[in-house]
């Protein structure tokens, strides 16, 4: 037997002491937490703080006229208990959905209620926060809950907020460790004791007001949801609701404001500290990255005028609307998804067709067993997915996975996949965020140049012409862009949970040209053109087992029509690739496919290299004038393949890519 050299042991001993010693120094700061007392102390100097100003003394507490809050009350005053009626608006545009926020802010009379996953710094969080502020000071009470993982940047912010009015409320729920933010060690602590906990997050999206006029859907607070992210924008959609349904969603909003996990910023441990330790801080006053544009934003909301051209009058009057909502409870486990089991009860009620919009296909189990079965009917329907590609998503990993399931999405459940190009050449987004430009023909250039930057290349000589480009190349470098402070913020929206993970792993991979991107966030549903459905679900694990989500029904075929015609415009070949079988190769194509079947059901070590199915570019022409499915006898002759990755420019990220294809199936519950 060997024995250890003289003093080895003890020096090992030495060794843990000083781990062990390193591990309680990080420990100590996340555990020692406020006292009950202490407590009740910071949400005294909170109080004492909160400013009592009133800039309004009339009953209506000055409220603005505004025609997206008329429709509420033509909408009541139409509706019986028996047959409810409401006003329902498609927000597709991002400037357009920032512009009903405010309108709807500055209507308000007696109530506003905001439920939120992110809420940013940034120039549409910081504007939207004032207008919450104007519409507090007016008198309006204003309720602002935010879950915790992606609330503010600052402490000082949300003592700030705490401190702000007394008027406006600002709650955080499931607030991990009992803080406002988490630092990187308490992370890491929280994720080695509490990882359910840190992941059960109130994905939740609701704006309300008046207990009248409800919006809900994929935004946030944040630029990138309001065409007004210099690098990276979503493709997003809401829906404005206008009628009784919105009493359901002000009983949803007190399920979770009074909910245990819903706390007082005030409360928590750094936010107290801060307030007992230096008092209430004032809140700032907001400075732009762009106040032009934020005062354009302003006034377009002051006049009615323009509200009604560009929102109002895009409202459909419908008879019942659904709000579904995952209550607090499902984290509690007590109840399970409802909302998921709502959603896979509408598509298993399709008889034609299932059109579904999601920037991240991951599927549960459950789902894909739906899917499959639905697949084996003898008179199944037709499934159309638009999601993202590997260029467009903000979120590479979860990609990864959906990558390793083509060929069971296309052979087993039927689906005609279609993922969204970065540079989409027709989509409803302002690139740039001005505010003013038009959908369609008129639309900015899908690369991200302003149309003075075309005016500047149009009208230059050669050699001007070069320089402008090498601007333009400097203004949009994709090989630094991932490195900014701004697109870092882009990043892991859905999946926060992970965004302590390192910048290379949560980073859009880099594009073989310049510009910025645009991604699908949109979460949208449209069952045989006669349901719509648009909400927070992204139809994925984490939807079904730990977020709360929400979505809005309406059974209305003209509803229905306008969202599937928003859909199938983000599915053209213009915006997206179609997904197909690649060919088969020249010899062993049975074998092929029997080892990378088998190797797709390995939950690790799935090395492949070969995958079934890849991307398509629809190629018109004389014999091509119409776009085909994947499943045309003529796809083949009118379509070239653009390769499993298209516009990527791979490099170590491919790489990273294949690797969570290979090794990361047991990521998907999370993701």
């Amino acid at each position: 037997m060997a024995y250890p050299a003289p003093g080895g042991g003890s020096c090992w001993r030495r060794r843990a002491r000083v781990v062990l010693l390193l591990g309680l120094v990080l420990l100590l700061p996340a555990c020692a937490g406020l006292s009950n007392s202490q407590r009740v102390r910071a949400q005294a100097v909170a109080v004492e703080a909160q400013s009592t100003e009133s800039t309004c003394e009339t009953s209506g507490h000055c409220a603005t006229a505004s025609p997206l809050r008329r429709l509420a009350s033509e909408a009541f005053a139409s509706s019986t208990p028996d047959a409810p009626r409401h006003y329902a608006i498609l927000l597709d545009r991002g400037d357009n959905a920032l512009l009903a926020r405010l309108d709807l802010l500055r209507s308000a009379t007696t109530s506003i209620d905001v439920q939120t996953y992110i809420f940013d710094e940034d120039d549409a969080g910081l504007l939207f926060l004032q207008e919450l502020l104007a519409a507090a000071r007016r008198g309006v009470r204003v309720r602002l809950l935010i879950d915790q993982l992606a609330a503010m940047r600052n402490v000082d912010t949300l003592a700030a907020m705490a401190a702000a009015h007394v008027n406006l409320e600002v709650r955080l729920y499931n607030a991990v460790m009992d803080k406002g933010r988490l630092s990187y060690p308490e992370y890491v602590i929280a994720a080695a004791c509490c990882w359910n906990d840190l992941n059960q997050r109130m994905h939740t999206k609701l704006l309300l007001v008046d207990g009248a006029v409800g919006i809900s859907g994929g935004r946030n607070y944040q630029n990138d949801y309001y065409d007004w992210g210099e690098n990276y924008n979503f493709r997003d959609r809401d829906v404005l609701v206008a009628g009784p349904a919105a009493r359901v969603m002000r009983t949803d909003f007190e399920l979770f404001w009074n909910d245990h996990r819903s706390a007082p910023v005030a409360q928590l441990d750094d936010v107290g500290r801060r307030l007992l330790d230096r008092g209430a801080p004032p809140l700032p006053v907001p400075v732009y990255d762009r106040p032009e544009r934020v005062e354009a934003m302003r006034a377009l909301a002051a006049d009615p005028a323009v509200v009604q051209e560009r929102v109002a009058r895009r409202a459909f009057r419908v008879g019942e609307v659904r709000y579904l909502s995952d209550t607090p409870e499902k984290h509690s486990g007590l109840v399970g998804a409802g909302t998921s089991r709502s959603l896979r009860e509408l598509i298993e009620s399709a008889r034609d067709e299932v059109l579904l919009q999601t920037p991240y296909l991951v599927l549960s189990p459950a789902a894909q067993d739906m899917f499959r079965q639905m697949h084996e009917r003898p008179d199944a329907p037709r499934i159309v997915v638009s999601t993202n590609s590997l260029a467009a998503t903000d979120a590479f990993i979860v990609y990864a996975l959906s990558h390793k399931y083509k060929r069971r999405y296309l052979r087993e459940f039927g689906f005609h996949i279609y993922e969204y190009k970065p540079f989409p050449k027709d989509a409803p987004i302002d690139v740039g965020g001005e505010g003013g430009a038009v959908a369609g023909a008129d639309a900015p250039p899908a690369a991200g140049v302003t149309r003075d930057d075309l005016a500047r290349v149009g009208t230059a000589g050669a050699d001007a012409a070069d320089e402008v480009h090498r601007d333009l190349r400097q203004r949009y470098d994709r090989r630094s862009v991932v490195g900014r402070a701004q697109y870092q913020r882009a990043l892991s929206r859905e999946y926060r949970a992970l965004r302590f993970a390192s910048q290379s792993a949560n980073a859009p991979v880099p594009l073989e040209r310049e510009g910025p991107r645009v991604g699908l966030h949109a979460k949208s549903l449209v069952i045989d053109g006669r349901i719509g459905v648009v909400g927070t679900h992204n139809f994925d694990p984490r939807g079904d087992h730990y977020n709360t989500e929400a979505a809005v029904v309406i059974e209305d075929e003209a509803f229905a029509r306008a969202l599937g015609d928003s859909i199938r415009r983000d599915i053209a070949p213009a915006n997206s690739w179609t997904i197909a079988r690649r060919d088969k190769p020249p010899v062993f194509s049975g074998l092929d496919y029997s080892l990378g079947k088998t190797f797709e059901y390995l939950p690790v070590f799935d090395l492949w290299p070969w995958r079934y199915a890849t991307s398509y570019e629809f190629v018109p022409g004389p014999a091509c004038p119409h776009p085909l499915p994947q499943d045309d006898p003529g796809f083949r002759a009118c379509y070239q393949p653009v390769g499993d990755f298209p516009e990527v420019d791979l490099g170590l990220k491919g790489l990273t890519t294949r690797i969570f294809t290979a090794f990361g199936a047991g990521l998907a519950p999370i993701l």
